[in-house]
């Protein structure tokens, strides 16, 4: 394990649920947007998370073939893969007065519950604490260890 490595680990997981704040308070915001850019409601959005792994540690084997030691992959950290939309139906209320009402007089709200969302923004922000408090002991451990060697 690098000197370092605990750094990035951490430092992952907080972009990661930064990203993951970022898109649900956007879901938040627009939980009542009728008409977006593709003509129809907010679709909500979700992130999916990935783990991202340090290089392998190639060797040659007798044959001169490379081979890659399974006991050196090391966790990096945490990623982003993509940000996908829901698949949700919109909910449509009845609302024959409002400008984004259809023929029938029913407008496609976003399928968005702020409980579920605002759940969603609370576990966000205590993963980023939890990376935070992560990052802070390993620096405590790094201090330590300098003023150990410095003596």
């Amino acid at each position: 394990m690098g000197f370092f490595d605990g750094y990035n680990v951490a430092t992952s997981g907080m972009s990661a649920q930064r990203e993951r704040i970022n898109i649900v308070s956007s879901n938040i915001a627009n939980s009542q947007t009728t008409h977006s850019k593709d003509g129809g409601p907010y679709k909500k959005q979700n992130v999916v998370f990935e783990e991202v792994l340090l290089e392998t540690n190639n060797k040659l084997n007798k044959n001169n073939k490379v081979h890659e030691d399974e006991n050196q992959l090391s966790l990096k950290g945490v990623g982003v893969r993509e940000i996908i939309e829901a698949k949700s139906e919109p909910i449509m209320k009845y609302e024959p007065t409002h400008p984004d009402a259809n023929k029938d007089g029913y407008v496609a709200y976003p399928n968005i519950n702020p409980v579920i969302e605002m759940v969603d923004l609370i576990e966000a922000m205590r993963s980023y604490e939890a990376n935070v408090s992560a990052f802070k002991t390993q620096k405590d451990l790094d201090t330590k260890t300098l003023d150990i060697i410095k003596t």
